[in-house]
């Protein structure tokens, strides 16, 4: 697949339209990027932002911006009615404001039956693009400032591999790293590899380079994204695997942190394990969707491990960084989920002791195998198997993830602590957050923190240094 590079001729037909905007409305337009979704999208909307931004928008503080860019998710069905619902509402500011403009793109734009039905319903949606084609969003933008009514452009697959776009991070000393794009996992519930596409990798040298350009840039710490960031290196003419990239990345001078989402245990190799255990730099978060405790239930989810060998693994990389702390994805009521698979999930939950869980009721997904399977749960022997989970995963993080009382532990200083003036906020390698006493000059840095008191999930320390 080709690499495309977005060029200075497309960026000035923009600001030329831009500015005949401006000058339209009286005043210097504001563009307001709103962001549902994951971290993918808000790498995204990072590109989208810094796109406005050089085209000459100011930024907008909400919705109330001249351009609202909505970066839309659809794994959840709900998530395209509460858009709908939200519409409504921009409509209405539209109708007092008709200069204003209204974008839609994302995940949700790449169904066709959504699209149809905002180009149907919506008339005052003035422009809808997906996800492949989101680096041609300066032409799109410029097409309908220049005129176009309403501009729609969806592709149904990938057509380069998109690299060189303008970014707006949403803070300096931190930023996220696209290693690829897309899915061929097919999990059964999850309607990603269709909105998404098939998986592509970046070229590391691309990777490395992107990296090197933030750390000259002031950036310390590095989120390297993908769907599924183990089986990195798919199509590369040149075999690299994710645990070397890895080690690639932390040897970059001025970069103090790695972290990485999200891993498929059925990908995660044992020289990732090595890789992590040996380099300091990597954060000891390690994120594992599990979805199910049941062997039976994964092989329906199309996961393609089980109960055993997630357990297998998880005890694997124990023993290989003791410090880890483990997190995951557990779904509670998959069609055909007994009492019994359930015991499995806990099973499972209280012999690995993750420090925390994203635990999710399962809702059928139009589009994805699991929607018309037989046996879907009750809603109400599904609240109550959801609120026990929850009990325990709770009881568990709480114990398990302020392990580290009483040790001094390096913290990123990422925010002033607005409820206690004259103390911040830091994230430490662990990802769990401390508050002490400190002042904003500090934000940005890494200080050596005692933890000297549990709070909740976060803890009270003193800054060392």
């Amino acid at each position: 697949m080709e690499k495309y590079e977005l060029t200075e001729q497309q960026l000035d037909k923009l600001e030329q339209m831009t500015a005949a905007y401006a000058a339209r409305l009286g005043h210097v337009p504001t563009a307001f990027v709103q962001t549902f979704g994951c971290q993918m999208n808000a790498r995204d909307s990072e590109k989208l932002a810094g796109i406005l931004r050089e085209a000459g928008f100011a930024e907008g503080a909400d919705e109330t911006a001249d351009v609202v860019v909505i970066n839309t998710c659809t794994v959840r069905e709900n998530a395209n009615e509460r858009l709908y619902g939200h519409l409504g509402h921009l409509n209405s500011m539209k109708r007092e404001h008709p200069g204003k403009l209204i974008v839609l793109c994302g995940c949700m734009m790449q169904e066709p039956d959504e699209v149809e039905r905002i180009r149907r319903t919506y008339s005052f949606v003035d422009v809808v693009f997906g996800t492949h084609n989101l680096y041609r969003f300066p032409e799109l933008l410029a097409r309908r400032l220049g005129g176009e009514k309403r501009v729609f452009e969806v592709w149904d697959a990938p057509r380069e591999m998109v690299e060189e776009l303008p970014k707006k991070r949403e803070v300096p000393y931190k930023s996220g790293v696209n290693i690829s794009f897309g899915c061929d996992n097919f999990c059964t519930y999850c309607i990603v590899p269709y909105v998404r596409g098939r998986e592509r990798s970046r070229r590391p040298e691309d990777i490395l380079e992107e990296v090197r350009r933030l750390a000259a840039d002031g950036v310390i710490e590095i989120m390297l994204l993908g769907q599924n960031v183990n089986s990195y290196g798919k199509g590369l003419e040149e075999p690299v695997t994710f645990a070397q990239l890895l080690e690639q990345v932390a040897a970059v001078p001025g970069i103090e942190r790695v972290r990485f989402m999200t891993s498929h245990p059925k990908d995660l190799s044992d020289e990732l394990i090595a890789a992590m255990a040996r380099q300091p730099k990597v954060c000891r978060p390690l994120h594992l969707p599990m979805q199910s405790g049941s062997s039976r239930i994964l092989k329906a989810m199309n996961r393609r491990y089980t109960k055993e060998s997630y357990l297998a693994l998880t005890e694997r990389i124990r023993a290989a960084i003791p410090d880890i702390h483990l997190t995951t994805d557990i779904i509670v009521g998959f069609p055909g989920e007994t009492e019994e698979d359930f015991e499995e999930t806990l099973d499972v939950v209280r012999r690995v002791r993750f420090d925390s869980a994203f635990t999710f009721i399962y809702s059928p997904r139009t589009g994805t195998p699991a929607a018309s399977m037989p046996d879907q749960v009750p809603p109400e022997v599904v609240k109550d198997r959801f609120a026990r989970l929850l009990s325990l995963v709770q009881s568990i993080g709480g114990e398990e993830s302020l392990r580290e009382l009483g040790q001094t532990m390096p913290a990123l200083v990422e925010e002033a602590d607005e409820t206690h003036p004259g103390r911040v906020t830091g994230r430490l390698g662990t990802n769990v957050m401390v508050h002490f006493d400190g002042d904003p000059s500090l934000i940005g840095r890494i200080v050596n923190v005692k933890l000297e008191e549990k709070r909740g999930f976060y803890y009270l320390g003193t800054m060392t240094e």
